[in-house]
């Protein structure tokens, strides 16, 4: 087989979602502002940008604000106001509508299509200067002689003309720094973690599986801009799990189902809870007569501020759900993991300014941009709440209302994951 060639830039980005396509952008924003010419590549698996992401969202529009202030003369498809909230405690047979948490209010927000939201951030990308590569997907880390980050390899393709599995060998992409944003629980970042003791001051990642459905409905069951979430029925009191229909343009409906991992019953089926949970009498209705158009699945990192590793490495940083950056109560991780990326991106800019040549870059002030950050003060306002769960659904229910409205996020101790799931 012969040699890889390689490719040279200042920055690689792996992964072409909400924090690696914000990354990328934040990079040349500062590059502009401050004269310079930083190369930035992004590698993204899929065929195309969006094309392996879950669509159906509710967006905080906080960080595209601070990205992209003009988003709206520039196109960005965020179609569908959020209009009215509704939480609903299933029992097997009925509704009881509860007062909405105020972590989901969404009043300012918008129901979007995940997949044209990331494809509309490539273009505003590409236009800034940064190269994407869709189709390839990033199979190795590369070290330089001092164990820092040289950048990353991407995987063979096809096979050898006497039929071996090695076929075409991929290219070195070589970098500064490179940008890790595969998204939960990434095949590169999991052996991240373990060269550099990435968790060891961390608490263990809790993960949750979440199952999503696009559904077009009829029109006279359609609401565009409704958000209803549920918890209860079908899970049981002590396992963590709760749902969300979101009600988008063209009569469209997207309806998810996630659950803790730490669920305790080796028998349960997400899959089929989740298709047990339509069928209840408060929500099979908006799916009669309907059909659905598309269906998916994936992993969440729920740990929330406790579980969130170390960020930053000798040639490298780690963003977005990579990190786990999700706020578990709003249910939300998009508009964390866009600034996660652009507080990477400044730190990066910064390190790369002032690294002598040949210099390992650290860009540590990540870590300290985060913590000055509001993203710090939203995660840490909602850390308790989803590790109060362990206790079960009612008593965790009744805490997450003291720590809420009594202590206002601020309560003078912290819970713990103090397992991982499979424990």
């Amino acid at each position: 087989m012969t040699a890889r060639e390689s490719m040279e830039y200042d920055v690689v980005i792996v992964g072409g979602g909400p924090s690696g396509l914000s990354a990328a952008i934040r990079l040349k924003q500062l590059a502009a502002e401050k004269g310079q010419d930083i190369s930035v590549c992004l590698l993204e698996k899929g065929s195309e940008i969006g094309a392996h992401i879950l669509s159906g969202a509710v967006l905080e529009p906080r960080t595209l604000n601070e990205l992209i202030p003009d988003w709206k003369d520039k196109g960005a498809p965020l179609n569908t106001p959020a209009q009215k909230d509704q939480f609903l405690l299933l029992t097997e047979t009925e509704s009881i509508q509860l007062p909405t948490p105020p972590q989901m209010h969404n009043e300012g927000n918008y129901i979007i299509s995940l997949g044209n939201f990331c494809r509309w951030l490539g273009q505003q990308a590409e236009e800034l200067g940064v190269e994407i590569y869709p189709g390839f997907a990033a199979a190795e880390v590369l070290y330089h002689a001092d164990g820092s980050v040289k950048g990353v390899a991407t995987g063979n393709v096809g096979t050898g003309k006497n039929g071996d599995e090695e076929g075409e060998p991929g290219i070195e992409l070589w970098a500064r720094q490179t940008v890790f944003a595969e998204g939960c629980r990434g095949s590169l970042t999991k052996t991240l973690f373990e060269r550099f003791g990435l968790r060891t001051e961390s608490d263990p990642q809790t993960y949750g599986i979440g199952i999503k459905e696009l559904w077009e409905v009829k029109p006279e069951l359609h609401e565009p801009g409704k958000i209803t979430h549920t918890a209860g029925w079908p899970m049981d009191t002590a396992t963590y799990g709760g749902s969300f229909l979101y009600h988008l343009e063209n009569n469209q409906v997207v309806v998810g189902f996630v659950v803790g991992l730490d669920y305790q019953n080796p028998y349960l089926s997400p899959y089929e809870e989740f298709q047990r949970f339509k069928t209840h009498p408060a929500i099979r209705g908006v799916f009669e007569g309907g059909r659905r158009l598309s269906y998916g699945a994936r992993a969440i990192s729920e740990g929330g501020l406790q579980s969130i590793p170390k960020l930053t490495f000798p040639g490298g940083v780690l963003i977005g759900d990579t990190a786990g950056f999700l706020n578990v109560p709003k249910i939300k991780g998009t508009h964390t993991a866009m600034k996660s990326a652009m507080l990477a991106a400044e730190a990066i800019v910064e390190a790369l300014a002032t690294a002598q040549e040949g210099q390992a870059v650290e860009a540590s002030a990540y870590t300290a941009r985060f913590k000055q950050s509001w993203l710090y003060d939203e995660l840490y306002r909602v850390r308790n709440i989803r590790p109060a769960f362990r206790w079960g659904l009612w008593p965790a229910m009744l805490y997450s209302a003291l720590d809420t409205y009594l202590f206002r996020g601020k309560a003078p101790w912290t819970l713990h994951h103090k397992h991982a799931d499979h424990e």
